[in-house]
């Protein structure tokens, strides 16, 4: 039960992702769209946060759905498009966000069918930070999406802007949000952040995307799970459920 609804859980994405990695899916009974959102396994492992999130994104959205959180073992590597030097830390940023792409694209059909969702509903990828990241890369590389949830997504990622400029994106809604702070930093690359993020906006409206830009107070660090459930909670909207 998760504020007075009853919801269906599954740890069975062990043998469902393609990759093997398994995950968490939650379902009301009935539901009408897929999210789909990787995330960190220690976040897995809690839960507790992606249970809050999803009864946020339930309080708002009247219609029932079904979120799968997917398993990432190695956030830089898995979820980068290309590869990188560190900006923070010592790790690099692999190339592992095509083989990502491709093991969530594999294991859709199941999810629908194990969630009784029509073939044709909608599915909304979404992530925050570098998985926001890899959720707008795959709106450019994939048509499997309907619609992108980017919370706080790495923009600043180097290379990104010139990729984004040299590439349509696929899905034809895209929601971008921001903490209102997280350009107050020493470091010279996530500083641009901001900058990147009214940008990669400017290209969405110009490419003719059903997209908005959301201020959030506070840092890179703070409410994720809050920002993750108003990206997805604009996203169904514009999808026209009702």
């Amino acid at each position: 039960m998760i504020n007075g609804r009853k919801w269906q859980c599954d740890d069975l994405l062990a043998t469902i992702h393609a990759a093997g990695k398994g995950g968490l899916l939650l379902q009301e009974p009935e539901p009408r769209a897929l999210l789909v959102q990787p995330v960190e396994v220690k976040e897995l492992a809690e839960r507790t946060s992606l249970l809050d999130e999803a009864a946020m994104i339930r309080e708002t959205i009247n219609i029932p759905f079904a979120i799968a959180f997917l398993a990432v073992e190695d956030w830089n590597k898995e979820l980068s498009p290309w590869t990188a030097p560190a900006v923070f830390g010592k790790q690099d940023f692999g190339a592992g966000a095509e083989e990502m792409l491709k093991s969530i694209e594999a294991i859709l059909p199941a999810l629908k069918s194990h969630c009784a969702l029509a073939e044709n509903a909608p599915v909304v990828l979404g992530g925050y930070s570098l998985a926001a990241l890899f959720s707008l890369w795959s709106a450019y590389e994939s048509t499997s999406f309907d619609a992108i949830a980017a919370a706080s997504p790495s923009v600043w990622f180097p290379g990104w802007l010139d990729y984004a400029k040299a590439h349509e994106p696929k899905a034809g809604i895209i929601y971008l949000s921001l903490g209102d702070r997280e350009d107050k930093t020493r470091n010279p690359v996530m500083r641009t952040v901001s900058a990147c993020i009214k940008e990669q906006h400017a290209l969405l409206q110009d490419a003719g995307i059903k997209t908005t830009l959301t201020w959030n107070p506070g840092n890179h660090f703070q409410h994720p799970e809050q920002r993750c459930a108003k990206a997805f909670i604009w996203c169904l909207e514009q999808l026209l459920l009702y």
